[in-house]
């Protein structure tokens, strides 16, 4: 008989945590088992490439009203006579204007959110929260299910989320999966009575489906007259776009012939574009949004760059090793969990100087290239099989 299986994840937008879900879900046995997607907003680049056995569940009609924006919903739910549903709408909005840290607003803000969910009926073998916070805070608070797991993207110490409010989520469940070494460690650290329940599962990539996607057309040309870098990521301030920008405004004044492509939407987009225009860089510099399919980009570049200030474990770079790119990252808590320095990458430090000089060496040192190319071609790169884990936590 088949085991139920629920995923609770906030949308499908493009961001790491969303592709490791779809491609765990590509990987998954739909002999062994049926499996459910709740989302909280239906959307997302990667939503088209959900496999067709996996059931995107509904919204109920309370989240529906919800979802309307503050004025609609607040209307309805005082024609509706659901008097503490408006307030509760009011309190969400209030709060998140006022919480200025989009992380913690997302975590305060769960006690009006979840008014507008009843418990499930349906009592799952296993649910998941794929995500920190809203996902996990869901799957705890409002599904029937035999077993809970929690999944964690990012590195914990460093994602400024309250502890305090995530213990007493963390406390019910059964598991708690994050995607690295380095981050297990973290969470065993801050919540070292949970420590026994850490799993690590790594992210799912899988070489034959990018190598196939990277062959595919896009919607430019890269001129070889230049060194031609690709950067995938949000743009937010983890992500360390800005160092981004003004490392290549070093390389450019030290004669560079640089353009430098980044892949990806953010809160940070006004900011960026305005230090692009500082730094007189809009023939350098390209923000180039959100693309559905990015390994072609990646793989028609030059250089790799990762420039982040923290990471859980980079999908991006995991691709980019795949696609055998020489690679730079800064050193965040977790870059040794997936670049061996001046083996399969270089790690430099989080600036915009280093991250410059990382770069630099990489287009001057031909010999540097062509070993780090050649030892990724060595490295064993798939993940498919990480899957087995998940079958396995599921199982005990």
């Amino acid at each position: 008989m088949k085991q139920n299986i629920l995923f609770v994840m906030p949308s499908l937008s493009a961001g790491g945590g969303e592709k490791s879900l779809v491609n765990l879900l590509t990987q998954i046995d739909y002999e062994l088992y049926d499996v459910e997607l709740f989302l909280f907003k239906r959307e997302g680049l990667f939503l088209n490439m959900l496999p067709e056995e996996v059931q995107v569940l509904d919204f109920p009609k309370e989240y529906k009203i919800f979802s309307k924006g503050l004025f609609t919903s607040f209307i309805t739910f005082m024609k509706e006579r659901q008097f503490s549903l408006a307030f509760y709408r009011i309190m969400f909005t209030v709060k998140s204007r006022l919480i200025k840290d989009n992380k913690n607003a997302e975590q305060q803000t769960w006690k009006y959110l979840n008014m507008y969910f009843n418990t499930t009926h349906k009592e799952y073998d296993v649910a998941i929260g794929f995500l920190e916070k809203t996902s996990i805070y869901y799957v705890v608070d409002r599904i029937k299910s035999t077993k809970k797991i929690g999944w964690i993207h990012t590195n914990y110490s460093n994602s400024g989320m309250n502890k305090d409010i995530d213990h007493p989520y963390y406390e019910k469940l059964d598991r708690i999966v994050t995607v690295s070494q380095e981050c297990a460690k973290s969470i065993s650290e801050i919540f070292p009575d949970f420590k026994d329940k850490v799993d690590v599962i790594f992210n799912i990539v899988s070489p034959k489906i990018i190598d196939k996607l990277s062959k595919e057309n896009m919607d430019m040309v890269m001129d070889d007259k230049f060194v031609n870098i690709v950067t995938m990521g949000r743009l937010s301030y983890e992500k360390g776009i800005d160092m981004a920008v003004n490392a290549c405004d070093l390389l450019v004044k030290n004669g560079f012939n640089i353009k430098w492509y980044v892949l990806g939407e953010g809160d940070e987009k006004e900011n960026l574009e305005e230090l692009i225009k500082k730094k007189k860089l809009g023939n350098n510099f390209f923000l180039l949004g959100l693309k559905e399919n990015p390994y072609p980009y990646i793989k028609n570049a030059d250089i790799y760059v990762q420039p982040s200030r923290y990471e859980g474990k980079s999908i991006a770079i995991d691709e980019a090793k795949i696609l055998k790119k020489p690679i730079v990252v800064t050193n965040y808590n977790s870059a040794k969990d997936q670049i061996a320095n001046r083996v399969t990458g270089i790690i430099e430090e989080l600036n915009a100087t280093s991250v410059a000089e990382g770069i630099q060496l990489l287009i001057e040192n031909e010999e540097i290239r062509k070993r780090l190319i050649n030892n990724l071609h060595a490295e064993q790169l798939g993940t498919e099989g990480e899957i087995e884990k998940l079958y396995d936590l599921i199982r005990r």
